[in-house]
Formats: structure tokens, sequence, C-alpha cells
């Protein structure tokens, strides 16, 4: 009985040891969720971003080239730019924030450039923007001022005795069911209202939907 001793501790000294969990089975952590891929909608330096433009230095001086991220139509988050004036760049960059976190979808934000300074062909892209050199004696967007976003689902349209005019841009048909446009009500209204930005839709002769300008 006293040599089966040492077996029996042997064969007991095993079995405890088999039954410790090894490394391979303490239980792993979970991976954290990979971030949501951004897709970049452009990249422009901020020379790159001014090229063609006929505004003076004096005005070129007034702005900034802002990274910006927002929900697009394909229900990804996306990364653009807009250049505008210094003056307005804390306020977009709220606004934007808030446009993010309200999953409120925008098309693209690039600056005018890619479209050869032509308002017209952003528009129809449904472009958003804040700086381009025109109608200097009243425009806010001359100096920066002021951002159109999504224009092409929140086009101008003059009012009744006006209606010898064309709304903007061509084609363009207002439809508040539409995500991406903008109503009295809105939350991003309300913030861009919030934040002192005059609304376009409250315009004496049109309803500029897209406009937002300080």
């Amino acid at each position: 009985m006293n040599k089966l001793k040492p077996v029996l501790y042997l064969l007991f000294s095993i079995l405890i040891l088999s039954c410790q969990p090894t490394d391979d089975n303490k239980k792993q952590p979970v991976a954290a969720s990979a971030p949501e891929e951004i897709i970049v909608d452009c990249n422009y330096t901020f020379a790159e971003a001014i090229e063609g433009t006929k505004a003076p230095r004096s005005v070129t001086e007034q702005l900034e080239l802002i990274d910006v991220e927002y929900y697009s139509m394909d229900g990804k988050i996306h990364r653009g730019q807009i250049l505008t004036n210094k003056k307005l760049v804390a306020d977009i960059k709220t606004a934007f924030e808030f446009i993010l976190k309200e999953k409120f979808p925008v098309e693209q934000v690039i600056p005018v450039v890619k479209y050869n300074w032509n308002d017209e062909l952003s528009m129809q892209a449904n472009n958003t923007y804040s700086f381009c050199y025109r109608n200097v004696s009243y425009s806010r967007h001359a100096y920066g001022m002021a951002i159109d976003i999504n224009p092409f689902l929140n086009p101008l349209r003059w009012k009744k005795e006006y209606s010898y005019r064309k709304d903007q841009p061509a084609n363009a048909t207002y439809n508040p069911e539409i995500p991406g446009t903008f109503s009295p009500n809105h939350p991003v209204v309300l913030k861009f209202k919030e934040l002192g930005f005059r609304w376009g839709r409250n315009f004496k002769r049109n309803h500029d939907d897209h406009h937002f300008e300080k």
C-alpha cells in the first residue's frame, strides 16, 4: 500500500492540473468595433481652393479653408471642405457638428473652384459651399459670409410678383418630405438661427431656402 501512495499522488496531481484553465482557454476580450470609415469628398490646399477666383487679395485674406464631416445621401460619413470667412469658422463648425449629430443628409461639401466658380453648376450638383466671388454689390457669398446647403433640394423660388424670373437651380422642385430639405421648424434651420444667421426663406422677393447668411 505504501508503494502505491506516490503513484496515487502523481495521478491526483495530473488530474488537478488537467482541470486548470490554460492561457488558450481563458476568455479573450471582445475587440472594439472598428470606427466608421470616412469618405473624403475633397482635399484641397488653400491655394487650390482659391485658384482662379477674381477676388482681390484683400478678400482672400479674409478666408479660411476648413474640414467638415456629415452624413451624405448614401448614409455614410463623408468629409468635405468649406472655404469661408474667418468670422464664420466657429459658427460653421458648430453647425456641422449639429448636422452630423442629427444625421441630416448633405449631398457634398466642395469649394466652388471645382465648378470653375460657376454657381449654377454647383447648385445643379446639390453642392454645399460658402465663398464664391460674384454679385459683389449684394451677395454675402462674395466675402464668404453666407453658406448654401443642398441647393437643388432647397431651391430659390421667386414670389408671385416676381414670377417672370426663373427659380434656381433649373428644374429643381421643393419637396419638404425629401431628406436633406429644410422647412421653417427644421432643427438645422433653428440651429442656424440660434447661431445668428438669417435664413433665405424670409427674403422679401424670394424664398431662398438653401441660403444662410450673416
